[in-house]
């Protein structure tokens, strides 16, 4: 970001000052800027420093709750700041750092179909979630940002170091996001019945898009679950879908979810304008597994600047696939609105309670996305704290030997000028929004988030009910099986590409020279039109693994899509694996797409280039326990490659750089 008309890399670490001595505050800063990174990142959480409803102490009393001189600390030392006041911040605190008072009140709470609070079973206790609709809840959060203000205010660049807001923190419903697990508050409602009157307009082509059929004589009815007027209808309470027609209101209510996160995210950040806090970017972070969610994030960019993700992962293929998954979509989003991909939390350590994360799967991690198109990160937490394991300075401001890894990870991307390098994917694997939502609303396991399921590598095929709805095959996996097939071929022969949500239709796919698009046979007549733009432009488009038979809600279509109009490819249907590895290995003939070969298999390799087209860093991927020497060919004529982080050199023999790889290791290497 543009700062002071300096370019500042968004090379961050978090440092939580209310759970440090604040006679460590400084010596901790130092550390993190002697790390390399230019920000730091805390939350501001209002259950610590509220003492009464609408009063916070701030260090009138309490030194360590003064964020205003932990600022001016950070300031001193040449530290810019970003600030996460909530109200949600999660940071491993009882209560994700609300009040408690917050959430036993029923009038903020979330509400599942029968109107019970909706626990979340998290340590060291459960406790019932805020509903994002509820006014009560943003009525106090909205205290709470005025409470606030008159002491972030003057902390605000270009008076003071805070240069980003984070809006809320992982607002994926807090981890109960099954699509019938809430939102049933009675003000949910009343914006779900907004929102279905701003999308359809008239009653009656509600009836006509749910399949409804007028009966003689029928007046408005005030009785529940009655389509007569929009004030009478009710959200659906499970899948009880019969036919494909019927999923329309069962997606409408999964993007219903979408809007109330986004409408949640507005309020707030008007919010924390209406309390001085304002004219500065604001971000919003996606939790690990957000394919799985309802965080749409075409949708939340549309109000806040940055939409970044958080990663936590360990080093293993798995992690590999899932990080080349949800950062080459990231990048791709990010790049066509011209914004950094940022990880809002990239994990060095981890909490007591979660799975150990040492420092070699952070490693991992950390370069792995910088391989697939990651441009700045938030270590999360630089520094020791109360409920963490593993961060590379103490809470006293001791460098431990994992801080060397950073510091020597930022001084190779200050010297390659990283942020301004691109990876280019000239193939999209396109993902419509109708798909993610089919694959919410057919979960199989209730409750249970269907971003557990992402996180460890699970797809449909793994969380989704195998109804066919009368189609004959299961209507949910069937997509999900056609791209996972596609990535598996494009990596077996290192051509790069890139996932892209069909949310990001508008914004994603201008440079494509392949587009692979999954549906299990519905599709909005906007993206088919994005598709066949595409075509016209010279694009390839491939379909499949159905031909599209309805609209985006599953509803048929009253002009049946022209096929014609994407090109020969036609839908690849059977035998989806070898066809998609054949058409794979064409397109790379006809369309000369770039291939990055690595011998032996399961080595991974991507190239970041320089505005003149020139390679400048190639990443080396290992994510197995094997350690072997790898083969690189990266299609460069340069003859010697550094690695950045251990300095080793190795020499390119007819175009060929033979590396040696550890297991689950990722080597960054700037070219010659």
């Amino acid at each position: 970001m543009e700062i002071n008309g300096d370019v500042v890399p968004l090379w961050a670490g978090s440092v939580h000052y209310w759970r440090l001595d604040p006679g460590a505050w400084r010596a901790c800063l130092e550390a993190v800027k002697a790390m390399g990174l230019r920000l730091v990142d805390t939350y501001i959480p209002w259950g610590v420093h509220e003492v009464a409803p609408g009063k916070l102490e701030l260090g009138a009393t309490d030194p360590q709750r003064d964020i205003t001189r932990f600022c001016r600390i950070a300031e001193e030392l040449g530290l810019h700041v970003i600030a996460r006041p909530g109200p949600h911040i999660n940071a491993e605190l009882t209560y994700f750092g609300l009040p408690e008072r917050i959430v036993w009140d029923p009038a903020c709470q979330a509400r599942s179909p029968d109107q019970n609070p909706v626990l979340l079973p998290m340590l060291p206790f459960a406790f019932p979630v805020p509903s994002y609709a509820s006014d009560a809840f943003h009525d106090e959060a909205a205290r709470y940002f005025q409470a606030l203000g008159p002491t972030l205010a003057p902390l605000l660049y270009p008076d003071g170091p805070i240069v980003l807001f984070q809006i809320d923190n992982e607002g994926a419903l807090y981890f109960r996001d099954g699509a019938y697990d809430q939102d049933y508050h009675p003000d949910a409602i009343r914006l779900y019945r907004e929102f279905l009157r701003e999308k359809y307009g008239t009653i009656e082509a509600l009836r006509a898009s749910y399949g409804v059929e007028p009966k003689d004589g029928e007046v408005p009815s005030s009785r529940k679950g009655e389509a007569t007027r929009f004030s009478s209808i009710d959200p659906p309470r499970k899948l009880d879908a019969t036919r494909p027609r019927d999923l329309a209101r069962h997606l409408d209510w999964s993007e219903f979810h979408e809007h109330l996160l986004a409408t949640a995210f507005q309020r707030l950040g008007r919010a924390l304008a209406a309390a001085g806090m304002d004219g500065l970017p604001t971000t919003h972070n996606l939790p690990p597994g957000q394919d799985a969610t309802p965080l749409n994030a075409a949708r939340v960019t549309k109000v806040v600047d940055l939409v970044g993700l958080d990663y936590y992962h360990l080093a293993n293929p798995t992690s590999r696939a899932i990080i080349a998954r949800r950062t080459s979509e990231l990048a791709t989003r990010c790049e066509a609105l011209s914004v950094p991909a940022f990880a809002c939390e990239m994990g060095a350590g981890f909490p007591p309670f979660f799975p150990p994360l040492d420092e070699r799967d952070g490693a991992f991690t950390v370069l792995c996305a910088l391989a697939y198109g990651l441009r700045g990160f938030n270590v999360y937490m630089a520094v020791e704290r109360d409920r963490w394991i593993g961060a590379p300075i103490d809470r006293h401001g001791r460098e431990r030997p994992y801080a060397t890894f950073w510091r020597k990870l930022c001084a190779a991307l200050e010297q390659t000028s990283f942020h301004d390098l691109r990876r280019k994917t000239p193939v999209r694997i396109l993902i419509p929004r109708t798909e993610r939502r089919l694959a919410r609303v057919m979960h199989a396991f209730g409750p249970l988030s269907g971003a557990f399921f992402s996180i460890v590598g699970a797809g449909a095929r793994e969380r989704c009910v195998e109804d066919d709805l009368g189609l004959g095959y299961p209507l949910a996996i069937e997509a999900d099986t056609f791209a996972t097939a596609f990535e598996q071929a494009l990596e077996s022969r290192g051509v790069p590409f890139a996932v892209v949500g069909g949310e990001d239709r508008d914004t994603a796919l201008g440079d494509a020279r392949w587009l692979i698009c999954a549906t299990s046979g519905a599709l909005k007549p906007e993206l088919f039109e994005r598709l066949a733009e595409a075509k016209a432009r010279g694009a390839r488009v491939t379909l499949g693994p159905r031909e599209p038979r309805f609209d985006g809600a599953f509803r048929p279509v009253d002009v049946p899509f022209d096929l014609g109009r994407l090109g020969d490819d036609g839908p690849l249907t059977p035998d989806v694996p070898a066809a998609a590895d054949a058409a794979v290995a064409q397109a790379i003939e006809t369309l000369g797409l770039p291939t990055y070969a690595c011998d032996p298999g399961g080595v991974y390799v991507t190239v970041h280039e320089d505005a003149s087209g020139a390679p400048r860093v190639l990443f080396v991927i290992n994510p197995s326990e094997r350690d072997f020497v790898a083969r690189v060919s990266a299609g460069a004529a340069r003859t010697k490659a550094t690695d950045l982080i251990d300095d080793s050199t190795f020499e390119a023999r007819a175009g060929t750089i033979e590396v040696r790889m550890k297991p689950r290791t990722v080597r960054m290497l700037a070219l010659r």
